[in-house]
């Protein structure tokens, strides 16, 4: 569907704005993709997103919704055509945003604690409570699909889009610590499920390389701990 007033104000690489991308594709929408510099924060983005001034934003009619779960939820209810992205019954769509805030919330920063974890004991602690919460979206991908491809039944939907694009960064990560977050003895039907979502060609473009994050976040890093030494 082509549409002249959508604008996205994001930054490549970013998995909260690949999330928005998602949606976009999923719906065929045209948009305007507006480069976020990561160093400077633009004068559109203060005025846009003045509270948390992150991106993305997306300006649909000249007017700014920020907050990535809120703007793919936007997008499904001003582009109502098909495919829907949330589930129709309420209260299936409640448990889709359930599940989308405790990925952000509860789960997400687990993968950077862990990361960050310094000496075994700390490692192992924040590694058993990762893994136990990593169970614990398994078993919601398999109440949520039953039986079917992916979180949103035969298409890809709303969880399937929060979660996966966060797998760019997951596979990232997992180079980073030498470990296995998704480990097909554990959880064989989520690493089922990400061989499905990234072979998707609605989504499969705005899953950045893992191994180009991977390096960039290490030389990240190095300028980070230079900068602070000087």
């Amino acid at each position: 569907m082509a549409t002249s007033n959508v604008k996205l104000l994001g930054r490549n690489g970013c998995p909260f704005v690949n999330r928005v991308q998602m949606a976009l594709s999923l719906k065929s929408i045209d948009h305007e993709f507006i480069e976020e510099d990561p160093f400077k924060k633009s004068e559109l983005l203060l005025k846009s997103n003045p509270v948390s001034k992150k991106v993305p934003v997306l300006f649909h009619a000249e007017k700014p919704i920020c907050e990535s779960l809120l703007i793919v939820q936007y997008i499904n209810e001003a582009w109502p055509n098909n495919p829907s992205i949330l589930p129709s019954d309420p209260y299936e769509r409640s448990i889709a945003r359930f599940w989308a805030a405790y990925i952000d919330e509860k789960w997400l920063p687990l993968t950077a604690e862990y990361r960050k974890a310094e000496g075994e004991e700390a490692k192992a602690a924040a590694r058993d409570k990762l893994v136990e919460r990593t169970l614990l979206l398994e078993e919601a991908f398999i109440n949520s699909s039953t039986g079917k491809s992916f979180f949103g039944g035969d298409n890809i939907g709303y969880l399937d889009i929060v979660l996966g694009s966060l797998l760019g960064w997951l596979k990232a990560e997992e180079i980073m610590t030498s470990t296995k977050i998704f480990d097909e003895t554990k959880i064989p039907q989520l690493v089922a499920w990400t061989e499905r979502f990234f072979a998707d060609i609605a989504v499969k473009d705005f899953i950045p390389e893992s191994e180009k994050l991977a390096e960039g976040f290490k030389k990240f890093e190095i300028l980070k701990a230079a900068s602070n030494t000087n």
